[in-house]
C-alpha cells in the first residue's frame, strides 16, 4: 500500500442534503440524476437461489436472535413525484461539488407501480433470490431505523434522466431479526436494479456512533456496484455508488477442459502487476476501450509468458473510487488513485477495468475472462486485497459511503479513552475491527466469494499485522481470523500471504502466526540484499542467510523456504531502475513537500543522481539491476518481481506514486521493445534458468550437504564478496559468486565435481548477449577475473 507516513484524507466534509418526500413506510425522493445503467450485452454471473430457511454463518457465530421473520405480506403503492420540484444536485451520498449547487427543473411522469412486499429472511446477508421474490437482508445492531433504496432501471439505459429512487422503510417489528434488517420484494426484477440503504441510530459520537440517513450507504455484502463508468473521468468526479446486482444470467463458461494451474508454492515467480497501468499507456498498442481493463492484461499474456513468470499478483481490484483524493481541497486534489488501495466493497470487482465503459456486470465477466485466459496460460492469479482498511478515511474529513454509516461501532475500531475515535493502525484513517465476528465473518465470506465465483488461486493481505489485532487494538497470540483463514475448507488450495507490518508497529516479519499456511513478504530480505549489493560494509553473513531461506525466520514448526517471498522490489518505493539511480526520493509531484514516502530506500545511485548520459555509470546500474535479479533468481524461497522492472522503469525517483495516472506508472511497452535484446533478455533468461534447475526451489531447508560456501573468513567487516556451490544430486553442481567491491577479485573457483567441467553462464560484467549464454561458456579455469560491482553463476556439465 502507499507508504503510512501521511493520512488517506479523501472526502469532503461539506455534504448537500438530499431532498425527500417522505410517507410512512413507503415514500419516495428525488435523489440525483445519477446516470448508471449503460447498455450492455448480456452478462453471465453465477448466483444460486437460496431457499426460505437458510443457516447464516454470522447467525451462527453469537446473536441474539429476538425473532423470526412472519411470513404477513404488505402492500405498497410507489409514487413518483409529479411536481415540479426544485432540488439540488448531489451525489448518492448527499455530496455535492463543493462551494456550489446546481438547481435544475425537473418534470418526472406520474407513475406507480405495485410491489407486494414480505418481512424476508435474515439469511444470506445481501440480496438473494427466493420463491417469487428478491431478498434484501442487512446486519446493523446499532440501528434505530432502516430504508431500504431501490431504483429500477430499463436495460440499455444510460445517461439519461433517473426518475429517483423509492425507499422502503424497515419495521423494526416485522423487518428484524436479531440484529440483520431484512426485507422480500416479490416478483422483482432479477437484475438492472439498484440499491442501497439509509440507516439511522444513536448519534453519540464519544460512543462510537456515525449514522448519518441523509446518505445512502451500499450494502456490505453487494456482489456488484455501480458508479461511474470510465476510470478517471473528470466530469463525474463526484459521482456516487450503489450496490446492483444479476441474478438472471447464466453461470459463466470457464469451459469443458479448463482447470487449475495448481502450481507448487516452491515453483512460483510472482510479478506484481497494476491491471490498469498494465495497458493504459498508447504504447500498449490497444484501442482506447481496451486499455487499462482486464481485457488489456488478456492481451499481453503472451508478454507474461515470455518473461516466465507464473503468477501475477494483482494490485488491489475491488472496487475503489480514484478521485476521492479530489472530492475536496487539499494538496493531493490533482491526484488520481491508481494503486487502489482504498477499498469501497470487498466483493465487488473493480468496475472502471471494464472495457469500453460497460459497468459492473461487464466487469465481472471480463474479470472471469481474464481469469480463464491466465489459467489456460499456466499462470496463477494472486490478489492483493485491503481488508486493515476502507475508503471511509477518518472523522476529520470522512467519505461514507458503507460500514461507517452502517454500523461504525462495529466495522471499525475505536478508542474508548479518547470519546470514541477511530484508531488508525492502518495510516489511512480507519482500521477495520477484523476480528470481531460479524467482520471477520464479511471477510471470510468475500475471501471465499473470490475463490468460488472469479476462481483465484490467492491472496496477499495489505497491511497483515492490522489483522492480528483485537478489537480494542492490542496485538493477539492467536487471532481468530488468520486462524480461520488458515483452516478454511475453501480456501484451503489458495496461497495466502501476509504483508506482516502495519503502521502502528506491529512488524512480524518471522513471527507471523500461520499455523503452518501462511507466507510473509520478507522485509527483511529486501534490506539485506539492498545493502549487501549496494556495497554496504558486514552484511555478507545476513546476505548468505537470505539467499539461503532465511532458516533463521521460518524454519520452525513446519514451515518451508517458500514462506518467504523474496522480493527487493514492490510497488511502494523505487523500482529497480530508481533503486540504483536515486540516493534519494523526489516525490514533488504528489503535493505533500516531499514529506510522504519512505526516507531511507536502502539505495546506490552509482555516481550521481537521476538521469546521466555518463558511460561508465549506466554501465554500473546496468550491473547492479542484473546483480539484484540474479540474486533473487538463484535464491531458496519464492521471488517476486515488480511490473517494468524487465526493461528498467523509472519513476523518476517518486517512490509513493500512488496518485498519478500517468507514464510514471504506466507500462512503457516501446521501452520494452527497445529493451529487448539486452536488458529485458537477461531477465527473463534468469527466470526461466531458475524454473529449470530445481537447487534454486527447494521445499526444505539447506541442510551441510546442499551447499557448500566458500568463504573462510565471515567476521571479516570489510569483505564484500560471498560465493558458494549448491550442490545437486546428480552432478549438476552450481557455483555463484557475488563481488559487490568496487575494484576487481581474482577469485578461486573449486574444483567441479568428478569429471564435469565449469561452464560459465552469467556474467554481469559482460554485455548482452554475453552476459547470459545458457549453454554455457568453457574454458573456466582455477580463477576467474570478476569485475567491481558484478556476479557470476558457472553450471558443472
Amino acid at each position: 500500500m502507499k507508504l503510512c507516513h501521511h493520512q488517506n484524507h479523501s472526502s469532503n466534509r461539506e455534504r448537500s442534503t438530499m431532498l425527500l418526500r417522505t410517507t410512512p413506510h413507503l415514500y419516495d425522493s428525488n435523489v440525483s440524476r445519477f446516470p448508471l445503467f449503460g447498455s450492455a450485452s448480456p452478462i453471465s454471473t453465477q448466483a444460486g437461489v437460496s431457499s426460505c430457511v437458510v443457516a447464516s454463518p454470522v447467525l451462527d457465530i453469537g446473536l441474539k436472535l429476538s425473532k423470526q421473520a412472519t411470513g404477513s405480506s404488505q402492500q405498497g403503492l410507489v409514487r413518483k413525484t409529479r411536481d415540479h420540484v426544485k432540488h439540488s444536485t448531489a451525489n448518492a451520498y448527499g455530496q455535492g461539488a463543493p462551494g456550489s449547487v446546481l438547481e435544475e427543473e425537473a418534470q418526472l411522469p406520474e407513475t406507480s407501480q405495485p410491489w407486494e412486499t414480505s418481512p424476508g429472511q435474515a439469511s444470506p446477508l445481501g440480496v438473494s433470490e427466493v420463491d417469487r421474490g428478491v431478498n434484501f437482508a442487512i446486519f446493523s445492531q446499532h440501528a434505530t431505523a432502516v430504508t431500504l433504496c431501490i431504483k429500477v432501471a430499463d436495460r440499455g439505459q444510460f445517461g439519461g434522466p433517473d426518475g429517483g429512487m423509492t425507499e422502503l422503510a424497515l419495521d423494526p417489528n416485522e423487518n428484524k431479526t436479531g440484529d440483520i434488517w431484512h426485507i422480500c420484494i416479490k416478483d422483482f426484477p432479477h437484475s438492472n436494479v439498484l440499491y442501497g440503504y439509509r440507516i439511522d441510530g444513536p448519534h453519540g459520537w464519544d460512543q462510537g456512533h456515525r449514522f448519518d440517513s441523509s446518505i445512502v450507504v451500499i450494502d456490505p455484502y453487494a456482489k456488484l456496484v455501480e458508479g461511474r463508468r470510465y476510470f478517471g473521468d473528470s466530469r463525474e468526479k463526484l459521482s456516487g455508488f450503489l450496490g446492483t446486482y444479476d441474478i438472471d444470467s447464466s453461470p459463466f463458461d470457464w469451459g469443458d477442459n479448463y482447470n487449475l494451474p495448481n502450481i507448487p508454492e516452491n515453483d512460483l515467480v510472482i510479478y506484481e502487476m497494476n491491471v490498469r497501468a498494465f495497458t493504459a499507456d498508447e504504447s500498449s498498442g490497444l484501442g482506447s476501450d481496451v486499455r487499462g481493463s482486464y481485457r488489456g492484461l488478456i492481451d499481453k499474456i503472451p508478454h507474461l509468458l515470455e518473461l516466465g513468470i507464473n503468477a501475477v499478483e494483482l494490485l488491489p481490484v475491488f472496487e475503489f473510487d480514484e478521485f476521492e483524493f479530489q472530492r475536496r481541497s487539499n494538496p493531493r486534489d490533482h491526484m488520481i488513485n491508481t494503486w487502489g488501495y482504498s477499498t469501497i466493497n470487498f466483493f465487488a470487482p473493480m468496475s472502471r477495468y471494464a472495457s469500453a465503459g460497460g459497468g459492473p456486470l461487464k466487469a465481472s465477466h471480463e474479470f472471469k475472462e481474464m481469469v480463464k485466459a491466465l489459467h489456460g496460460a499456466g499462470i496463477e492469479v494472486i490478489l492483493d486485497v485491503v481488508y486493515n482498511h476502507t475508503n471511509e478515511a477518518d472523522d476529520a474529513y470522512p467519505y461514507t459511503t458503507s460500514f461507517r454509516g452502517i454500523d461504525n461501532k462495529v466495522y471499525y475500531m475505536l478508542d474508548p479513552n479518547n470519546n470514541g475515535q477511530l484508531l488508525n493502525f492502518s495510516g489511512c484513517g480507519n482500521t477495520l475491527n477484523c476480528n470481531h465476528p460479524i467482520v471477520m465473518e464479511l471477510i471470510l465470506e468475500s475471501l471465499r466469494h473470490w475463490v468460488t465465483e472469479y476462481h483465484v488461486d490467492g491472496f496477499r493481505f495489505d497491511l497483515a499485522s492490522v489483522l492480528c489485532r483485537g478489537t480494542n487494538g492490542a496485538p493477539l497470540d492467536a487471532p481468530p481470523l488468520i486462524r480461520a483463514i488458515a483452516k478454511d475448507a475453501i480456501l484451503s488450495r489458495c496461497k495466502i500471504i501476509s504483508e506482516p507490518w502495519d503502521c502502528g508497529g506491529l512488524y512480524l516479519v518471522g513471527r507471523f502466526p500461520n499455523w503452518d499456511r501462511w507466507a510473509e513478504w520478507n522485509g527483511i530480505y529486501r534490506d539485506d540484499l539492498r545493502r549487501f549489493i549496494k556495497g554496504d560494509s558486514g552484511m555478507k553473513g545476513s546476505f548468505a542467510t537470505r539467499v539461503s531461506g532465511s532458516a533463521d525466520l521460518y524454519k520452525t514448526n513446519k514451515r518451508k523456504p517458500y514462506h518467504s517471498i523474496n522480493f527487493i522490489i514492490a510497488h511502494d518505493g523505487f523500482t529497480l531502475y530508481d533503486l540504483v539511480s536515486y540516493n534519494f526520493k523526489h516525490n514533488d509531484a504528489n503535493g505533500e513537500g516531499g514529506n510522504d514516502g519512505n526516507n531511507d530506500n536502502l539505495s546506490w545511485n552509482c555516481g550521481y543522481e537521476g538521469e546521466t548520459d555518463d558511460s561508465t555509470i549506466k554501465a554500473i546500474r546496468s550491473r547492479q539491476m542484473k546483480n539484484f535479479h540474479l540474486a533473487l533468481m538463484i535464491s531458496q524461497g519464492t521471488p517476486m518481481m515488480l511490473m517494468g522492472d524487465e526493461y528498467g522503469h523509472t519513476r523518476y525517483g517518486n517512490n509513493n506514486s500512488y496518485g498519478h495516472d500517468t507514464a510514471i506508472n504506466h507500462f512503457q511497452w516501446g521501452l520494452l521493445e527497445s529493451r529487448k535484446n539486452n536488458h529485458f533478455r537477461f531477465f527473463k533468461e534468469v527466470i526461466n534458468y531458475r524454473k529449470t534447475h530445481c537447487v534454486f526451489g527447494r521445499d526444505t531447508f539447506l541442510e551441510k550437504s546442499d551447499v557448500t560456501w566458500h568463504e573462510g573468513n565471515w567476521d571479516n567487516y570489510e569483505s564484500k564478496f560471498l560465493a558458494f556451490t549448491f550442490h545437486d544430486n546428480n552432478g549438476g553442481d552450481i557455483y555463484i559468486a557475488f563481488n559487490a567491491h568496487d575494484y576487481f577479485i581474482e577469485v578461486p573457483i573449486p574444483a567441479p565435481p568428478g569429471t564435469r567441467k565449469w561452464f560459465r553462464v552469467v556474467d554481469t560484467n559482460l554485455e548482452s548477449p554475453n552476459d547470459f549464454v545458457l549453454d554455457g561458456v568453457p574454458g573456466i579455469g582455477g580463477t576467474y577475473n570478476m569485475a567491481p560491482y558484478s556476479s557470476i553463476l558457472l553450471e558443472a556439465k
